[in-house]
């Protein structure tokens, strides 16, 4: 099981764009179509199956929200962080 990151630890290493909300890192990335979204977010999920960790989508019109979190460690860890910067470098 992954340990879960300090505070210091995580707002030191949070990517860009992300933010914190509670025991999970959240972002809202933005695209000029609902189709945009719905591609990054199949090409997201290609990638959260890579890594075996699987982040909670929602798909909405031009936008799809990612919250990350390690469930079996009861908050943030490596994996999130990680997973996050993948995803970041997917949208561009």
């Amino acid at each position: 099981m992954s340990e879960t990151l300090t505070d210091e630890e995580i707002a030191d290493r949070l990517p860009g764009g992300w933010s914190r909300d509670g025991d999970e890192i959240v972002r809202t990335f933005e695209f000029d179509s609902y189709l945009e979204g719905v591609g990054f977010a199949a090409g997201a999920g290609g990638l959260a199956e890579e890594a075996f960790h699987h982040p909670s989508m929602t798909v909405e019109w031009r936008e799809v929200e990612v919250r990350l979190t390690t469930h079996d460690a009861g908050g943030i860890t490596d994996k999130d962080i990680d997973l996050a910067e993948r995803f970041n470098e997917l949208a561009g």
